[in-house]
């Protein structure tokens, strides 16, 4: 479970071979200085920079970049050390920004080598700043743990070195600066400025949302995956079987993911006529595939619409905070406080608010338009994984062959450009189980709605996402199992039950809910142990180690003390091994248990039946609002879906 840091927070390192990644609003440059029991640094080859930037047990990048990666291995740093700083710098004499406060905060996070991340830290509160120490790896008591720091320094590295005891801080900060710049000077890496009509930064291969994504609180949910969808594997079980049945080596690896950098895209446009704007075409970015390059063309997306609105939100600040000190001014003299004089300063300084406005508004039409017709050429083209429910792609369905990269699980959208829906992707296989919340969450449709309507409204939405992860999957890859207390879902459960996609009926009563957990938590046991051991030849041959799909209806109803521990740790060590959680549940009735189940919650992406703003990207500090991606009303495609994909399930296991 991911722990967000606020500055001056730390948390221990379960594991010493770890990687911190970087995402920027601009081109940064990483530096790592290694410091004693005292906390000094013994010379300038304890300073890995992109000039040197290797020492033992830590790796830098060598150029600037918006997203960067550090390569920790503790366990070989020299015992000297017990002190490590990880450090951001804006590269100067780059053309881009001098100081932290005119972009995106910077956020930091920590994971292992196969990408769990087990902490984040927003660098906010950066002004003047152009270097900042961002974490601090430490010793402490025989282990290691990362504390936030965010301390920043307005006079660049030549000051954090000066700082940090180093003799000739000056001429080694130009050193580096200067390693920096002459890459640089080639193709820039800067996000544009402008919006979609410059040429976008693509992703190199997510939630993070953002995103991947961080904890949820009661108010606003992060962006599920990081804004820049990362290349490394996502954490997903796989045993494969070889001709004569034995099993092989777990694998943890997504199976059709590539490791070496992908191709370059085709030309992103078409020619247009001169005083055009460019035509988008759909897979106008990097990838091995269609759907990957597809996949990083929506995230381009979101990115651009949110530097765009970043951008417009700002100048209309701007213009607000202009105009009232240009008021205060006039006001401050008692003449002009009444009579012509002050009238026409209040009417000037409106209008010069008003102007600023309005040409912020036209930049932001022009980006939107741009996007809207990009939009409108990506959507036809998605894959059924990424489409939604109305898509023709459905009608032409057939049972997949491989696992895809991502799950669409709805749109979001900003209230500057409603029209504009984003697709929502998540990468497979899931990182994180989902909570669909069937409480009043303050959003208009939810108010006008009874109790049993929103949640049968939030049943309903469970239903379709998996559906749709049981539709991508290949056959026999992916099971769906149902804990229903009361039997209070039947009539939602029909298309999965009618299908024959479940296995074995939805668990009822205390005793139903009882056996499927204490089914599941012995997979994820067995699992464990046998990839910590790394003896999957040794797992029963009769478990099931394809990923699993626990739907809950209407928690707490039905669980004991016991059966909320397990359901825990099903959240929190499930999906490494393959078993996920999708919980239908109201908060509220769950009060009596008090805080004891805030880890669950928080371990949980949160997602509603009906549209609401709850999804808070802390890049830039928008609320988005999500919809869920609902099957039409009438319509048979879920159905028909199922019944193609459980025919081929059955024929899979002749």
């Amino acid at each position: 479970m991911t722990a967000e840091l606020v500055r001056g927070q730390n948390h221990p390192l379960p594991q010493t071979r770890l990687e911190i990644r970087v995402t920027a609003g601009a081109p940064v440059m990483a530096c790592a200085t290694l410091g004693d029991a005292q906390g000094a640094v013994r010379g300038t080859e304890w300073i890995a920079h992109p000039g040197s930037p290797a020492l033992p047990g830590i790796e830098v990048s060598r150029q600037a970049a918006v997203r960067l990666r550090f390569h920790v291995d503790l366990d070989a740093l020299p015992e000297q050390v017990h002190l490590v700083h990880v450090l951001l710098a804006l590269p100067e004499g780059s053309g881009g920004p001098d100081r932290f406060g005119t972009t995106a905060a910077p956020f930091a996070a920590v994971t292992s080598t196969d990408g769990t991340e087990i902490a984040g830290f927003t660098l906010t509160g950066l002004d003047a700043e152009s270097a900042v120490i961002a974490l601090e790896l430490y010793r402490r008591q025989g282990g290691w743990k990362v504390r936030a720091v965010g301390q920043g320094y307005a006079g660049g590295l030549a000051e954090l070195f000066g700082d940090q005891g180093l003799p000739q801080a000056r001429a080694l900060a130009a050193g580096i600066q200067d390693a920096v710049t002459r890459p640089l000077a080639g193709p820039a890496q800067v996000p544009p400025p402008g919006g979609p009509d410059s040429a976008r930064g693509r992703p190199d291969g997510l939630p993070s949302s953002a995103a991947t994504a961080s904890a949820p609180s009661a108010a606003a949910d992060p962006v599920p995956q990081s804004r820049s969808p990362e290349p490394e594997p996502a954490d997903a079980v796989s045993v494969p079987r070889s001709a004569d049945g034995s099993r092989g080596a777990v694998n943890y690896t997504h199976p059709g993911r590539q490791t070496s950098a992908p191709p370059t895209p085709p030309p992103a446009t078409p020619p247009a006529r001169p005083g055009e704007p460019a035509r988008p075409v759909a897979g106008d970015a990097t990838g091995w595939s269609m759907d990957e390059r597809l996949y990083n063309q929506v995230w381009g997306m979101f990115e651009d619409l949110a530097r765009s609105v970043a951008a417009y939100r700002s100048a209309k600040d701007f213009a607000e905070s202009r105009m009232d000190q240009e008021l205060d001014r006039v006001l401050s003299d008692p003449r002009n406080r009444v009579g012509g004089a002050g009238d026409a300063a209040r009417e000037a300084a409106r209008a010069k608010h008003d102007q600023l406005v309005g040409q912020a508004r036209e930049v932001l039409d022009r980006d939107l338009a741009q996007l809207m017709a990009e939009s409108e050429v990506v959507e036809p083209a998605l894959p059924p994984a990424y489409a939604r429910w109305d898509h023709p792609v459905w009608h032409a369905y057939r049972v997949p062959g491989e696992v895809p990269m991502a799950l669409r699980l709805g749109d979001v959208h900003l209230p500057e450009g409603p029209d504009l829906r984003i697709p929502m992707l998540v990468r497979l296989p899931l990182e994180r189980g989902l909570w669909v919340d069937s409480g009043r969450s303050g959003s208009d449709d939810a108010l006008m709605m009874d109790d049993d309507q929103l949640r049968a409204l939030a049943m309903d939405a469970a239903v379709a996402h998996a559906g749709r992860l049981l539709a991508v999957y290949p056959p026999g890859e992916f099971t769906v199992q149902v804990i229903d207390p009361a039997g209070s879902a039947a009539t939602a459960l029909a298309p999965l039950t009618a299908s024959g996609m479940l296995d074995e009926p939805p668990a009822a009563g205390a005793g139903g809910v009882a056996a499927v957990l204490a089914k599941l938590t012995q997979r994820v046991d067995l699992v464990q142990m046998a990839v910590r051991g790394g003896a999957a030849e040794s797992l029963p041959p009769d478990l099931d180690i394809a990923e699993q799909l626990l739907i809950v209806n209407d928690f707490p109803h039905g669980f004991d003390d016991r059966a909320v521990t397990q359901l825990r740790y099903l959240a929190d060590e499930g999906p490494a091994v393959g078993v996920h959680l999708l919980m239908v549940a109201d908060r509220e009735d769950a009060r009596a248990y008090g805080p004891v189940l805030d880890p669950l919650w928080r371990s949980l992406l949160r997602i509603t039946p009906v549209p609401d703003d709850h999804l808070a990207d802390p890049w830039v500090g928008h609320l988005w609002t999500y919809e869920p991606p609902m099957v039409p009303r009438g319509s048979r495609v879920l159905r028909q879906v199922l019944e193609q994909a459980a025919s081929a399930r059955r024929s899979w296991r002749r």
